[in-house]
């Protein structure tokens, strides 16, 4: 995976079954959910993001792309059953550019855990440390990241490069 962050090149790293259900958290304006969709053709994605615009821009760009998979919800994933999602819902949750900004990342994490069935896993994608691209932004490491999915009693699948200036890992619940 050389270059800058893909989502499609990333999401291969996962064995995906078109009739999954998956939570983007922190989804923005749905730069990994519309791929995402697109390979969960008939399955569920769940975009959550705190924010009200990049909502609405997403909200545009499946209805453009002809795309009636995904459901839009506006919610602050970093608290308990803050997702609004049922528990055990989801085969897979994304966490990508997300835990850098959080500041309960513990949190985050449990909620992501709560939301999967027995089995599922979290996508955690984030900015490597001391990158130049990022160095006025506070980043975290995989390994913090390691250290609370070990607290949480996540398993690690997968680690890898997900990018030039990105880290990747695959957690199970």
């Amino acid at each position: 995976m050389v270059g800058f962050l893909s989502p499609e090149e990333v999401l291969k790293q996962l064995k995906l079954r078109e009739d999954m259900t998956a939570a983007d958290f922190g989804c923005g304006s749905g730069g990994w959910v519309i791929p995402l969709a697109k390979r969960l053709e008939n399955g569920m994605v769940y975009a959550i993001d705190i924010l009200e615009e990049p909502l609405s821009v997403l909200k545009s760009k499946a209805k453009l792309e002809k795309i009636y998979n995904v459901e839009i919800i506006q919610a602050d994933i970093e608290g308990k059953n803050t997702s609004k999602l049922s528990d055990s819902s989801c085969d897979l949750v994304l966490m990508t550019n997300l835990l850098f900004q959080c500041e309960n990342r513990k949190s985050v994490l449990e909620e992501g855990k709560r939301v999967l069935k027995t089995g599922g896993k979290i996508l955690a994608v984030d900015w490597n440390k001391d990158n130049a691209l990022t160095k006025a932004v506070e980043n975290l490491s995989a390994q913090e990241v390691k250290k609370i999915a070990k607290y949480l009693n996540l398993k690690l699948e997968k680690e890898f490069k997900a990018g030039l200036y990105h880290w990747g890992l695959v957690l199970v619940k």
